[in-house]
């Protein structure tokens, strides 16, 4: 039988994945909500496969495999994200994790990427692989990049309508909060990227690859404070 631990904070996409993983007969999947949870199963059970996602609401992904592997060397880490990887392949690498799969996955592709992975084999999208050895790649393909922060999901979609040029007013009307909440999200964002403006989050957060490619560019951040 193979173990499997989904560690995903959104219910739906947890029953559901391991509807579909368990439909194969040999396996078995465990599911946890949150970092603590995944830390918990781990100190009573022993995983073939994990499947972490990249935006836990108390963690970021990425930084929690690095902490896992750098306890247990051998684990098998798959990422597993709704959003584009392409400006986080680098860093998935330098983490040490064997590979990528979205969550728009069908069963066969889920599937055929746990085996790969414990085969010792890795099922990439040819997009991503080729972000490997991308010209221009910056401080992350030379390894000096630093370790992002734990951005949750939240932060990550602030961070991407910043990086828009996005107004305070406009962000707070587009998630359906108020400015004052919003505010305090910002605060505690500046305080994790160690930054004191707007501006300087949308940079830090690209250097640190937290922004997708998809969007960066989409306009200038605006200047003002909170």
């Amino acid at each position: 039988m193979i173990h499997i631990l989904v560690v995903d904070d959104h219910p739906a996409v947890r029953e559901g994945t391991k509807l579909l993983l368990e439909q194969e007969g040999d396996i078995s999947v465990v599911l946890a909500a949150s970092e603590a949870s995944a830390r918990d199963m781990l100190e009573k059970q022993r995983f073939d496969v994990l499947l972490l996602d990249l935006h836990i609401a108390d963690c970021n992904g990425i930084a929690l495999a690095k902490q896992i592997l750098s306890r247990e060397p051998d684990t098998l880490i798959l990422i597993f994200s709704g959003h584009e990887m392409d400006s986080r392949f680098n860093l998935m690498m330098e983490a040490g994790v064997a590979g990528f799969i979205s969550k728009t996955a069908s069963r066969e592709q889920l599937v055929t990427a746990v085996r790969c992975a414990l085969r010792g084999d890795v099922v990439l999208p040819l997009a991503l692989v080729r972000q490997l050895r991308r010209p221009g790649a910056s401080e992350q393909e030379s390894g000096v990049q630093p370790e992002a922060p734990a951005v949750n999901e939240k932060e990550h979609d602030i961070l991407q309508e910043i990086a828009k040029g996005k107004s305070n007013r406009e962000i707070a009307q587009l998630h359906m909060m108020s400015q004052r909440s919003l505010e305090y999200a910002l605060t505690g964002l500046f305080h994790k990227l160690k930054v004191k403006s707007r501006i300087e989050a949308a940079m830090k957060a690209k250097e640190l690859g937290l922004l997708d490619d998809r969007q960066e560019g989409a306009g200038d951040p605006d200047p003002g404070l909170l």
